[in-house]
């Protein structure tokens, strides 16, 4: 989530991912919750930055988001962030990572950031 001008993100729970539909009810409800004005998914491009199948599978899920929400739905590049993330967290194992959803809300704020610095540059 972002603060009301658009400056500062800040990570939240990560959702567990479960299904299409399951995934788009709970993101639908923390827009409702929280008053949202966008939603901004990660995509998972290649370190080429090309577009790979994991790609495509978020973009098919970010377009049936779109139809689903009455907010804009963004994709913005997530190359690195989960890496930066475990940067911050370098103590939690991989399993712990998993379980908790940590490295993946602080992945989330960083792509955040990143689209929120760059919405406001001239």
């Amino acid at each position: 989530m972002s603060d009301e001008i658009g400056i500062i993100a800040t990570p939240r729970r990560a959702i567990s991912r479960h299904s299409y539909n399951k995934d788009a009810a709970a993101i639908a409800d923390m827009v409702e919750t929280e008053n949202a004005a966008r939603v901004v998914v990660g995509l998972p491009l290649g370190l080429s930055g090309e577009a790979t199948e994991q790609t495509r599978r978020v973009e098919r899920f970010a377009a049936m988001l779109a139809s689903r929400l009455t907010v804009p739905v963004d994709l913005w590049d997530e190359r690195l962030t989960t890496a930066m993330a475990r940067q911050v967290d370098p103590g939690s194992t991989r399993a712990e990572v998993r379980k908790t959803g940590r490295a993946d809300a602080l992945a989330a704020g960083f792509i955040l950031q990143n689209y929120l610095d760059h919405q406001r540059r001239p």
